[in-house]
């Protein structure tokens, strides 16, 4: 897997026990769908909560320059 940087969404405080993991993952060139997919999986077997597994690209850009700001690199 080819990741550059992964970035946690900025909590608001308004998370509940159902709520999931937001992530953003910047990837690098060569990176698939099934990369991703089998991250994702990967994390929600090791953490135990669902996770939201998202490249930039992904975001509408309605709002991708407020996530992308608001997004903390782990």
């Amino acid at each position: 897997m080819k990741i550059r940087k992964i970035s946690i969404k900025n909590f608001r405080g308004n998370d509940t026990n159902d709520s999931d993991l937001d992530l953003l993952v910047d990837v690098l060139p060569g990176t698939t769908l099934f990369d991703l997919g089998g991250l994702q999986v990967e994390l929600e077997d090791l953490l135990g909560v669902p996770v939201d597994l998202r490249t930039p690209g992904d975001l509408p850009l309605k709002f991708r320059a407020q996530v992308l700001v608001e997004a903390k690199p782990l």
